[in-house]
């Protein structure tokens, strides 16, 4: 990933709280055949190793796990993401030497990759992982709700994944590299946007001024 010094991201707890809040991350593994990329939801064991392990699973009928990886593989989880408009900046009024962009927060994983069969380690990862996301629930739905042999149909018909992560690049691109005018103004035009992501990300830009968002119905 090219990461410009003003966007470089080496925080520990940043990167952990982006993976952490990714819902899904893009699994991306380079084999004979060409790069293989599967969409799916990865949690990192922070206990394990230097850097953590993130673990996942995938469907058996899915090729990837069946295709030798070249070298490490990388997971990608992506943050809150915006569009930039030109015309919130001051500098357009100034000089009109402005050109439209994009914020974003993400976060590339790199490790060694091993699918796993064992029903215990499969049972444990989708437990583990359920948990995570269910937790914020009323009434959260666990593993053992449903029938036993059910479970085991079902653990039949995926792969796990385990990643020992290598190393972490992080890119966090929230306008830093601009004048505090045009941070400001970046920040009150996503503000007052529609989009819930949009005023997220609005929070994230680095101004001196507190940036109120618009209520929305």
């Amino acid at each position: 990933m090219y990461v410009p010094p003003a966007f470089r991201d080496d925080q520990v707890e940043s990167i952990r709280a982006t993976i952490c809040s990714a819902g899904v991350a893009n699994l991306v593994t380079a084999t004979a055949d060409g790069p293989i990329a599967t969409p799916l939801p990865l949690f990192l064991d922070e206990t394990e190793g230097e850097h953590g392990v993130l673990y996942g699973h995938l469907a058996k009928a899915n090729p990837q796990w069946r295709s030798a990886p070249t070298g490490e593989a990388l997971a990608i989880f992506m943050g809150p993401e915006a569009y930039v408009t030109p015309s919130w900046y001051a500098t357009k009024q100034q000089t009109g030497k402005v050109v439209p962009t994009w914020n974003y927060i993400a976060v590339h994983a790199y490790g060694p990759v091993e699918f796993f069969q064992e029903p215990e380690r499969l049972l444990e990862v989708v437990t583990r992982l359920t948990n995570i996301h269910e937790k914020a629930r009323a009434k959260p739905w666990a593993v053992s709700d449903a029938p036993a042999d059910f479970i085991d149909s079902q653990l039949r018909g995926i792969i796990g994944v385990r990643i020992p992560v290598t190393r972490f690049e992080g890119k966090r691109k929230m306008s830093q590299n601009l004048p505090e005018a045009d941070r400001i103004g970046v920040a009150e035009g996503l503000a007052a946007c529609e989009k819930p992501q949009d005023r997220e990300v609005a929070s994230l830009i680095p101004v001196s001024v507190v940036i109120v968002c618009e209520d929305r119905p």
